[in-house]
């Protein structure tokens, strides 16, 4: 199977910038990148902060630039979303029995569990124990199955103090708790942070995204303010095989490739 993943919209109403950068046609260029190259892509998952504030006319124009995406699209709601709002746009997005943009669903590959982190109003999550409720049983029925996990905020710590300290806290070892009895989890997607991240946490591969729009720069100092920067967008390119996880990351505005140059005859062509 073959997916696509992005991350951190942060829309504004179309003709606005934010942190100096256009968020609309850094999602235009991405999804012109997606649809040129990855149309045999199963679908799209985008986890999170689709809007800046959560305005209603940057989801309304949010839905009119993924209109132009050839694949079908799951949304995930982050900490700068608002639900109602959200939901009063992308009306067909499911919520679980609470209310919270959350739901379960199966892919070629296995089952996607699409997680709801958001404490509204705040910059940090949170995973209450309705939530946990839903994640046990949606991992109990899936207990045949390869299940993938993705959620706006990573559950742990990754070492940069300024989103650390607006990351779930105390809930995160309660999800971890919840994995821990299950042995069928493939891998961890989350957005957030901002920065192209890979490890593995209570024995589940993990891997983060740099936003569509700015990101985080590379400070392992700031903790009260979360710096932003300019470095280039990216999207991911996933293949799920039976016992395999690929993320591909792709800086999608780099088109620069240097020219050819046939090497010396019997040499082979290295990297």
């Amino acid at each position: 199977m073959k997916f696509i993943q992005f991350t951190d919209l942060h829309f504004v109403p179309r003709g606005k910038t934010l942190h100096g950068l256009d968020p609309y046609k850094r999602l235009e260029a991405c999804i012109d990148d997606i649809n040129r190259h990855h149309g045999d892509a199963e679908m799209c998952v985008i986890t999170g902060d689709l809007a800046q504030s959560g305005q209603l006319d940057a989801y309304r124009d949010l839905r009119t630039c993924l209109s132009r995406l050839n694949l079908p699209v799951h949304l995930m709601v982050g900490n700068h979303d608002r639900r109602e709002q959200m939901l009063e746009v992308f009306t067909d997005v499911p919520v679980d029995a609470n209310g919270f943009v959350q739901t379960a669903f199966d892919a070629s590959a296995g089952r996607f569990l699409l997680l709801d982190t958001v404490e509204h109003g705040k910059g940090w999550g949170s995973y209450c124990e309705r939530r946990c409720e839903w994640l046990n049983q949606a991992l109990v029925a899936s207990q045949n199955q390869p299940v993938y996990l993705f959620m706006h905020h990573p559950p742990f710590h990754v070492g940069l103090n300024c989103v650390d300290r607006i990351g779930l806290g105390a809930d995160g070892d309660h999800i971890g708790e919840i994995l821990s009895s299950h042995d069928n989890i493939r891998h961890l997607f989350s957005g957030h942070v901002h920065r192209p991240i890979s490890g593995s946490w209570r024995g589940i591969p993990y891997s983060t995204l740099r936003g569509i729009n700015h990101q985080v720069p590379f400070d392992f100092e700031s903790v009260e303010v979360v710096p932003k920067s300019h470095e280039p967008p990216a999207y991911a390119v996933i293949f799920l095989e039976e016992g395999q996880t690929t993320v591909h990351v792709h800086d999608y505005l780099d088109t620069y490739r240097v020219p050819y140059e046939k090497e010396s005859e019997g040499r082979p062509d290295w990297c």
